[in-house]
């Protein structure tokens, strides 16, 4: 299947339907909340959290000794959730740092559960088989219901983001502010990590325990380089993390055995890289582009008041002088003298030049800030 038929039965065949519309939902959602993890530098908790879900899925499913999704979920919230307030004890209750605790809950929950999976497999149950795609996801196996709960999931972390939109804004920027205005600062992080723990735990199916926290931080990441607005970041990061679902989808089906998570990641870590290379304001490129023009901008002033310089020695400034008195100097090219003279700085007549009237009242001008600096 092509990409071009991929799209020609997305709103026709049921699977390829129901398989876009969770991976674009849930994209939008760990983008949204993924804004949070970054702006509060806790890039690394939804990898402490994705790998400390597994072992609450291997204990729900030795329980019920049955593979529903949702019981499975549950207990991979349950066990997020502890080991995200494991990670708040350490770092609040101990001298460690943050990412020592967030190491040591992701190194003992993964171990843990890794554990009990390999306990699993060996038991005489025929019904254990398939809860090892929880670590590398699966999305093929989305079905209406567990779309539905994506959107349900998304819609009460939307509303949620818009009633305490200010809070969670004065959190990430000025917590000290915050507690001094009456705000419950602990309530408010306590709810941001239940709904970055809860986006988690519903992708865990669809992208897996080991990527998971790639899918919550690149939309994030690539919006944080368009723009400084808040706003405008959490809709772009929702809107790469969905465009990062349906294309990583749509590459996935086109291609035979190409696993959907997998490519989803990469889609989304190619609009990380565009975004670090191209955007106008933070991007390698243009920076590079500031660069060499702030360069040539710093020759030209040089050269000018070098000009300057010589042109003092003489009552007119459109005495002719020649150019090989700029030879020894570091500033003068040829360029140089070419673009000084399409600012009007200076004339050029083969091998002689002389200050303009505009060109000595600049050059004056920035004499006179040297002087004031100094």
């Amino acid at each position: 299947m092509s990409i071009t038929e991929y799209f020609n039965l997305l709103f026709t065949d049921y699977t390829l339907r129901t398989i876009s519309l969770g991976t674009a939902v849930l994209g939008a959602i760990c983008g949204m909340l993924g804004s949070f993890a970054v702006l509060r530098k806790q890039s690394l908790l939804g990898d402490a959290i994705s790998h400390a879900a597994l072992p609450g899925i291997a204990i729900a499913f030795l329980i019920t000794g049955a593979k529903d999704t949702n019981i499975l979920l549950l207990g991979a919230l349950v066990s997020g959730l502890i080991g995200a307030f494991w990670i708040r004890g350490m770092i609040s209750k101990t001298h460690l740092k943050s990412d020592t605790a967030l190491g040591l809950v992701l190194s003992l929950f993964f171990g843990f559960g890794m554990l009990l999976l390999t306990y699993i497999q060996k038991q005489p149950n025929a019904n254990q088989a398939g809860l090892d795609k929880y670590l590398f996801g699966q999305a093929a196996t989305l079905v209406e219901s567990d779309v539905l709960l994506m959107v349900l999931v998304t819609a009460i972390a939307l509303v949620v983001v818009l009633l305490f939109w200010k809070e969670f804004k004065l959190l990430l920027f000025d917590s000290d502010y915050a507690n001094t205005l009456g705000f419950n600062t602990k309530f408010i992080d306590i709810l941001i990590t239940f709904f970055i723990v809860l986006a988690i735990v519903i992708g865990l199916q669809t992208v897996g325990v080991v990527l998971m926290s790639a899918m919550l931080l690149a939309p994030a990441a690539a919006a944080r380089q368009w723009t400084s607005s808040l706003a405008v970041m959490v809709f772009l990061a929702a809107l790469i993390g969905a465009f990062s679902g349906v294309f990583g989808t749509a590459i996935s089906a086109s291609q035979d055995n190409l696993s959907t998570g997998p490519v989803i990641v990469l889609v989304a870590s190619f609009f990380v890289v565009v975004s670090f290379v191209f955007s106008p304001t933070r991007g390698l490129l243009f920076k590079q582009i500031r660069l060499i023009k702030n360069r040539r901008d710093l020759q030209l002033k040089k050269t000018l008041q070098f000009m300057y310089g010589i042109a003092q020695t003489h009552e007119n400034i459109d005495h002719p002088h020649t150019i090989r008195i700029l030879n020894n100097f570091q500033g003068f090219t040829k360029k140089s003298l070419r673009k000084m003279e399409e600012n009007q700085w200076i004339l050029l007549n083969k091998q002689q030049w002389s200050l303009t009237l505009k060109g000595f009242t600049e050059a004056q001008n920035l004499f006179n800030q040297q002087t004031q600096h100094e």
